[in-house]
């Protein structure tokens, strides 16, 4: 299992110049985690994409779906007493924190593209590469 940042999810649905990269990660870690944000986060990103025309209503619904279905199978809750420490300990934010609290809390890696995140956290955050 790995904890996957909202950007991870982003690059596997929506095609790009990393979705063959998150594909490849997927099949060799397919088992992905975040905490209950991601869905806002995920839903943030659609909203962008509908607000400038690259996506429909249905096919925002559609990729949401599959989100939630196919890719974050397991939602892992945080305290808020971790995030604010982590929060403290940083210049991330608490959203950003968020994905470092689950993944501490399962103790497997964060794998995301954000780079402050990787910096402040270089023991648990891992970059979108495969090993």
């Amino acid at each position: 299992m790995i904890v996957v940042y909202t950007n991870v999810v982003a690059y596997l649905l929506l095609p790009g110049p990393h979705t063959a990269l998150v594909d490849d990660l997927l099949i060799q870690q397919p088992e992905w985690a975040a905490p209950p944000l991601w869905r806002s986060e995920w839903r943030n990103v659609l909203s962008g994409y509908l607000r400038r025309g690259v996506l429909d209503l249905n096919q925002a619904l559609t990729l949401q779906q599959k989100a939630e279905l196919l890719v974050i199978r397991h939602e892992e809750p945080v305290r808020s007493q971790d995030v604010l420490q982590l929060v403290a300990s940083s210049r991330c934010s608490a959203y950003d924190c968020e994905f470092v609290a689950a993944a501490l809390q399962l103790r497997v890696p964060l794998v995301t593209a954000d780079r402050a995140v990787l910096s402040a956290f270089p023991d648990v955050a891992r970059p979108l590469v495969l090993t």
